[in-house]
């Protein structure tokens, strides 16, 4: 549930071990919180990309693409997965599982290459059009100590986004808000405990 995670309650004269859900007696009639309405997109690609026609592999090769900073209407900063098996020029078919375009497919170019991992991919789709095809093709972006333990489940959808979440653009969870939920909202409310919220992309 996710009102019973951790909490530590740091005073200066002590330290106690709570939960999250322990937040509404902690907290002093007008005491303000400040939340991030940030909305995780489905960030995390796979697709492949097709055998090279000369001087290269004469296989497909999977590509796992997190998209990380969107740079204008078509082109996105990513970390590719393997990169090293990537160049600028490389088409990309996300949403494809062979060398054919299946319906729903999203193609990229690899338009260049940093020495970090990450790829400036350059879309066929562009602004709400790429939004739509991303928000087909995605997934959500786990975190590795959750990615590594067990495959993606239907739920993660829901559950890796804060119930307040409203403006899209985040590649990652705002976690601490992960936490919140309406009940632990109105009894915060009943406390007298006031909010507002900003808009935060990570």
């Amino acid at each position: 549930p996710r009102d019973s995670a951790r909490l530590l309650h740091v005073r200066k004269s002590a330290i106690d071990d709570r939960i999250v859900r322990d937040l509404p007696g902690l907290l002093r009639p007008g005491d303000l919180l400040v939340l991030n309405d940030t909305r995780v997109i489905p960030a995390q690609l796979r697709g492949v990309r097709p055998a090279r026609a000369e001087g290269g592999s004469a296989k497909p090769v999977v590509v796992d693409a997190t998209l990380i900073k969107r740079l204008d209407p078509s082109r996105w900063r990513a970390l590719a997965r393997p990169a090293k098996r990537l160049k600028a020029g490389d088409r990309l078919r996300f949403g494809a599982s062979s060398n054919v375009r299946l319906a729903g497919a999203l193609d990229a170019t690899v338009e260049s290459k940093g020495d970090d991992g990450s790829v400036v991919l350059a879309f066929d789709f562009s602004g709400a059009e790429l939004d739509r095809a991303v928000n087909e093709t995605g997934v959500p972006p786990l975190p590795p100590y959750i990615a590594r333990k067990r495959p993606l489940r239907p739920e993660d959808q829901a559950d890796y986004q804060t119930v307040y979440a409203k403006t899209a653009g985040s590649v990652a969870a705002p976690t601490a808000g992960l936490h919140f939920t309406d009940d632990l909202f109105a009894a915060l409310a009943a406390r007298d405990v006031e909010r507002i919220e900003v808009t935060l992309h990570v």
